[in-house]
């Protein structure tokens, strides 16, 4: 494993730590630091990451910063690149 993807994944790893994201959004925002598409992909899907949970923390930061009804909070989360059925979950979750 070359160090570009050693550190990708511990960007990844870190974003998690202190905010939710799906993962076509966090393959984002490793590119949006200048990881390579293919190396960012990699080091996402090497995470096991439990999306469904990032999808209800991500519903919780958003009702908690404004009013959503639930239709369009599922609807904000597929925005965010959650699949129907996690951005479903993580409202059922917290509403």
């Amino acid at each position: 494993m070359s160090v570009e993807q050693e550190n990708a994944i511990r960007a990844a790893s870190d974003y998690l730590r202190y905010q939710a994201f799906s993962r076509s959004g966090l393959i984002k925002q490793l590119e949006f630091e200048g990881y390579p598409r293919k190396i960012a992909t990699q080091a996402v899907d090497s995470l096991k990451v439990d999306y469904k949970k990032q999808a209800a923390k991500m519903a919780k930061d958003y009702l908690d910063t404004q009013p959503f009804s639930r239709s369009g909070l599922i609807k904000q989360l597929e925005f965010e690149g959650y699949t129907h059925a996690q951005a479903v979950y993580g409202v059922d979750q917290v509403m």
